[in-house]
């Protein structure tokens, strides 16, 4: 199979510092599409390249890209001041080719999604009566619009991802629609239950319990319903599996409290739902 080569200055030109994210850009979107885009302005190779003694041939029309194994592109950014930077980009594992040829990540598992026990519905304004407004109007949305138990789910991750974080800031927190329902009448209100405060500058420290606060089970619904926790968790495990005598998931999960407290279980169980906790709030 030849390596085809192509240029994403043919498309935009000259890009400077911009050059190999667009090269990047390109060649995702080449993936995405399962094409591989033609060089523009070029009629033919040049005759400065000896083009039959390598497995490489210039793009000068737009190809299929067959899928029979994993597509890989390298992205190549050259600059008149030495600049050499080269990445290699692949295909996600598992990803699906449409009847159009176009590449799509597999679809996830169904019932693979869990909704947390309780939701955490962010606000923020530019000040105190802008922020009980703001509780007002989303009032409206939950009462109105929400009829699936996974819209509140939605609705928080949505508030938390895609609106600005001013510095009048509310947490409403709630299990189900009339929950969330009260906490936001209490911020639109200026009732005390909801958390509320003025963000400050200020570094952020965490500590965690030590030996005594071991309990089976601890985590347990962390681990069902968030990925981030689970994986986390599994991954310290696996490290701390290969010095104990038994796996420290089937000590934390299982029903002897007597193993979960010999020190060597307790202090590697504590750990590794430490661990967990910390890369769940940071994500």
């Amino acid at each position: 199979e030849p390596l085809w080569l192509g240029s994403v200055k043919s498309n935009i030109g000259h890009t400077q510092a911009a050059a190999g994210v667009a090269g990047v850009i390109k060649m995702v979107m080449a993936m995405r599409e399962g094409v591989l885009p033609q060089t523009l302005h070029v009629d033919e190779p040049t005759p400065h390249a000896d083009w039959e003694s390598g497995a490489v041939r210039l793009l000068t029309e737009p190809r299929a890209w067959e899928s029979g194994g994993t597509r890989r592109a390298g992205v190549s950014s050259f600059g008149m001041s030495g600049t050499n930077a080269h990445v290699i980009l692949e295909e996600p594992a598992g990803a699906s080719v449409e009847a159009d040829g176009r590449s799509l990540p597999a679809a996830p598992a169904a019932g693979a999604r869990v909704l947390p026990q309780v939701v955490a519905v962010p606000l923020s304004a530019a000040g105190a009566p802008a922020l009980a407004a703001q509780a007002a109007a989303l009032r409206q949305t939950v009462s109105g619009d929400l009829g699936d138990p996974g819209d509140l789910d939605d609705l928080a991750f949505s508030l938390a991802t895609t609106r600005a974080a001013l510095d009048h800031r509310a947490v409403v927190l709630g299990n189900d629609r009339q929950a969330v329902l009260d906490g936001l009448d209490a911020v639109a209100q200026g009732r005390p239950g909801p958390v509320t405060g003025v963000a400050e500058d200020g570094h952020l420290a965490l500590l965690f319990s030590g030996q005594g606060s071991q309990r089976l089970g601890m985590g347990r619904e962390l681990y069902d319903s968030f990925p981030v926790y689970a994986d986390a968790f599994d991954a310290v495990c696996a490290h701390l599996d290969t010095r104990l005598d038994r796996p420290v998931r089937d000590v934390v999960f299982g029903g002897d409290s007597d193993l979960l407290n010999r020190t060597e279980y307790t202090q590697a169980a504590l750990f590794a739902v430490e661990v967990a906790l910390y890369r769940l709030v940071e994500s």
